[in-house]
């Protein structure tokens, strides 16, 4: 059922619906991605992805759903693409309307949570709540002790100087001159393993993040999905509203 925007944000708590008409009129609520800032706008919560100051907005009468996907490469992290690429969307055929929590490029394999809950998304997302995210990593050549060392006192990535991190050699193939090792972050720049590994000028060959928290993939096929249960949802530190 269609409904004014300002009174949606207003129904979901984000604000009093005067101070909603602001926000849409400062540009701070998209719809579909887009700025809206026409009062009067309607909206479809069930259909419609709404987000205020860069945060999703759902509907509270919404059932709380929480996935895990082992997403494969080749797709793209987000609800719709402009350029027609296949998304993680196709591979989660339910009713409820769910939205990627953070980011895997295209190019990246494996862990990825669903939800519509913003809180949990907040949660998972934000730096400082500290979820590590562990990857898997297949370098082109030798790795040395020293450039693991590097990699887990911090390197600078152009425009961060990344925060130490969990690494481990898991294997060296010398005969096919690559390395794999393992990386555990709790951050999340914008390909920063990639550009980790590329600051201690190793090429990335592969990438695959096996576990959010403890939470793993090993147990799913690429493309595939489950739900989460409850204790894995309190395991992330986050307690459901009742």
């Amino acid at each position: 059922m269609e409904e004014r925007l300002q009174k949606f944000l207003a129904n979901q708590g984000v604000c009093s619906r005067r101070k909603a008409e602001e926000y849409i009129i400062e540009g701070k609520v998209r719809v579909n991605g887009k700025v809206v800032s026409e009062l009067g706008t309607k909206v479809n919560p069930e259909e419609d992805k709404i987000e205020f100051e860069g945060k999703t907005v759902f509907s509270s009468n919404t059932k709380k759903i929480y996935i895990l996907l082992n997403k494969p490469i080749g797709c793209v992290t987000t609800v719709d693409d402009q350029f027609k690429r296949d998304t993680v969307m196709n591979f989660i055929k339910i009713k409820e309307k769910v939205v990627p929590v953070g980011r895997l490029d295209m190019y990246t394999s494996g862990a990825l949570l669903l939800s519509n809950d913003g809180d949990f998304i907040y949660q998972i997302t934000h730096p400082k709540h500290e979820i590590e995210k562990t990857y898997q990593v297949t370098l082109k050549g030798k790795v040395k002790k020293e450039e693991i060392e590097t990699l887990k006192n911090g390197v600078d990535i152009g425009d961060y100087i990344t925060k130490p991190a969990k690494v481990r050699i898991m294997k060296i193939d010398e005969e096919k001159n690559i390395s794999r090792i393992e990386i555990t972050i709790h951050e999340g720049k914008n390909r920063q393993v990639r550009r980790m590994c590329e600051a201690i000028g190793k090429k990335v060959l592969a990438l695959h993040r096996s576990k959010i928290g403890n939470l793993t993939v090993k147990d799913l096929k690429l493309g595939t999905w489950r739900y989460l249960t409850k204790q894995e949802i309190d395991s992330l530190h986050y307690k459901e509203c009742p």
